[in-house]
């Protein structure tokens, strides 16, 4: 069973600093994507960022030269560095992974990450 753990959200002020932290456990086969969404009140559930097994990494517009999405499959975990933090970044953020050929995919229960003006 599959299971990913979110941490690191908070409270943090405009301009400020966060990283999130996704542990994952369990069985799961590479090829694999690991990345972070969103979820603002009311709001439905947007991309942030991706990270393939491979490396490659694929990011929202609205995060693009702020946020940086990394991934050590040594340790089994997927990050988000996320500075010059905007109160629009505000939401849950839900960590997920999705394999490559059997689109079987998991969600986390996410953490939440609150940036106040």
């Amino acid at each position: 069973q599959v299971q990913l753990v979110e941490s690191g959200g908070g409270l943090v002020q405009v301009g400020g600093f966060l990283k999130l932290f996704c542990a994952a456990s369990g069985s799961f086969s590479r090829p694999n994507r690991m990345g972070w969404y969103r979820q603002a009140p009311g709001k439905q559930r947007d991309l942030v960022a991706t990270v393939s097994s491979g490396g490659n990494t694929n990011y929202a517009d609205s995060v693009r030269d702020r946020f940086t999405a990394s991934r050590d499959d040594n340790k089994r975990t997927l990050y988000l560095e996320m500075h010059n933090l905007k109160p629009e970044d505000t939401g849950v953020y839900y960590c997920h992974l999705e394999e490559t050929y059997s689109r079987r995919d998991y969600w986390g229960q996410g953490t939440q990450v609150t940036v106040s003006s």
